[in-house]
C-alpha cells in the first residue's frame, strides 16, 4: 500500500467506516454490469480476483450473475463486512485480509482482475509484476471508478466543501470528470482493451446520503468518532436547508479494461 500519497499522508482507515460503508455504499446500478457483462467481464464461471474489494461491492454482484470470485483488502473490518453480506446473500465467495501487494497465488489462477476505486492505493511496481503473472493468457485488468459529480451537482458540491471545512487533507473533492483511458502506471505493462465513461443520477434520501458521506475517506475513515458526529449533525442542517427528502446525485462511472502489453485481443 502507498497510503502516503493520499491526503497529503493524513492517516485513514477504512475499517473504521465499514459499517456505514456497507450500509451507505452499495456500489453501481445493475445497469453498470449489464454494461460489463457486454464487455466480457462478471460472466458465469469467469474466475475473478478482486482487490481492495472493501465490503464486496463488485466481487458480490460478479458472483451473483455466476462468476467464480475471490476478494482481498487490506482492512479487516471491510473483510468482515463482505463475509456477512456474501452470507446474507448465499454466496460463496472467499475474502482475505491481506494486503494485495503480499497475496501469492499461481500462475494464470484468474480470467479477470478488478480494483473498485482502490487501485490508488497499491504499490504499482510491486503488484503489477503479480497481477501479469496472476492473469491467464487472454486476462483482462478491469479497473471501475464511481464518482459523483461537484461541478455539476449543487448538493454534492455543498457537501464536499463541509467535509472540507473538517479535514482540509481530504484530496476526493472537485472531481472535474476527466480520467485518462491509459493511466500512467499501466503504460508499458498493459494496453488499453476498452474505456467507457457513463453518467447517471443516483437516488438518495437525505439520511442514505449522509450515510454515503460519513462513509468517504474524508470524514468516517479519517476524523475521531468525535469530529465525524460533529460532522455528521451539521450536515443533517444542512441537507435539511438545500435538499428535499428525496433526491439524485449525479454520478460518472467509468470503466478501464487492460489486457497484456503486446497482446492479440478480438476487435
Amino acid at each position: 500500500m502507498r497510503l502516503d500519497r493520499v491526503d497529503d499522508g493524513r492517516d485513514f482507515d477504512w475499517g473504521k467506516t465499514s459499517g456505514d460503508y456497507a450500509t451507505y455504499r452499495p456500489g453501481y446500478p445493475e445497469s453498470f454490469y449489464d454494461a460489463l457483462a457486454a464487455l466480457g467481464v462478471g460472466l458465469p464461471g469467469q474466475r475473478i480476483l478482486d482487490l481492495g474489494t472493501g465490503t464486496g461491492v463488485l466481487a458480490r454482484a460478479f458472483a451473483r450473475r455466476g462468476a467464480a470470485v475471490r476478494g482481498l483488502d487490506i482492512a479487516a473490518n471491510q473483510i468482515e463486512q463482505a463475509r456477512l453480506l456474501a452470507a446474507a446473500e448465499g454466496l460463496d465467495i472467499p475474502f482475505d485480509a491481506i494486503p494485495a501487494e503480499a497475496a501469492e497465488f499461481p500462475l494464470a489462477s484468474f480470467d479477470a482482475i478488478s480494483a473498485g476505486q482502490s487501485w490508488l492505493y497499491f504499490d504499482s511496481s510491486a503488484l503489477i509484476p503479480k497481477v501479469l503473472r496472476w492473469l491467464a493468457p487472454e486476462g483482462l485488468l478491469v479497473l471501475t471508478h464511481l464518482n459523483w459529480l461537484p461541478f455539476r451537482d449543487p448538493i454534492a458540491q455543498q457537501s464536499e466543501a463541509l467535509v472540507l471545512r473538517y479535514n482540509p487533507n481530504w484530496k476526493g473533492a472537485a472531481y472535474r470528470g476527466q480520467i485518462a483511458p491509459l493511466l500512467l502506471w499501466a503504460q508499458g505493462h498493459f494496453d488499453l482493451k476498452t474505456f467507457h465513461l457513463i453518467h447517471q443520477p443516483l437516488p438518495f434520501t437525505r439520511d442514505s446520503w449522509r450515510g454515503r458521506i460519513r462513509a468517504c475517506r474524508g470524514v468516517g475513515a479519517a476524523l475521531s468518532p468525535e469530529q465525524t458526529e460533529a460532522f455528521d449533525a451539521e450536515h443533517a442542517a444542512l441537507l435539511q436547508r438545500i435538499a428535499p427528502e428525496r433526491f439524485t446525485i449525479l454520478h460518472q462511472m467509468s470503466i478501464h479494461i487492460y489486457t497484456r502489453k503486446g497482446q492479440i485481443v478480438d476487435p
